[in-house]
């Protein structure tokens, strides 16, 4: 019986010992995800209706990433972009909120934050870039914040 016992542990010893040495693959976080995309699609030319690699609009741009990124559909103009999630006040952004600007009367504009004060989007002049939400141009234009990714 003894020699059963010692048998049977040693056993349990080796597949825990075995278990132990298995390195769990890490989940990307929502920023490695988000500068994966920028990578991709940085220097992206502008384009109006755009929604790939030929070129972006802000909100094909931002629809494109989320669906590459995160496996969400948003949907497509920027003004129905601006309907969907929750409010989320500047000074508690996110890796992953959707921010929104008024450069004019007629137009609004989206990117997506990055964290550090940085956000991602499609400018008309340099296409796919990274700006400072804190830049006084883009300071003066923010309206407001907007959060769709589910965080803990």
């Amino acid at each position: 019986m003894g020699k059963y016992l010692f048998l049977l542990l040693t056993i349990m010893l080796l597949l825990s010992s075995c278990s132990s040495t298995k390195v769990a693959k890490q989940k990307e976080t929502v920023e490695q995800k988000l500068t994966k995309q920028y990578n991709q699609y940085k220097g992206t030319k502008y384009k109006y209706g755009g929604t790939d690699k030929k070129g972006f609009d802000c909100s094909g741009f931002t629809q494109k990433v989320y669906e590459n990124a995160f496996q969400i559909e948003l949907p497509r103009t920027t003004e129905e972009i601006g309907k969907v999630g929750n409010k989320v006040s500047k000074n508690k952004l996110k890796p992953g909120d959707l921010v929104f600007f008024r450069p004019s009367r007629k137009y609004k504009h989206v990117g997506i934050y990055m964290g550090d004060d940085m956000f991602m989007h499609s400018s008309t002049s340099k296409g796919v870039i990274k700006s400072d939400i804190n830049n006084v141009y883009w300071n003066k234009k923010y309206k407001y914040a907007k959060r769709i990714l589910k965080t803990k």
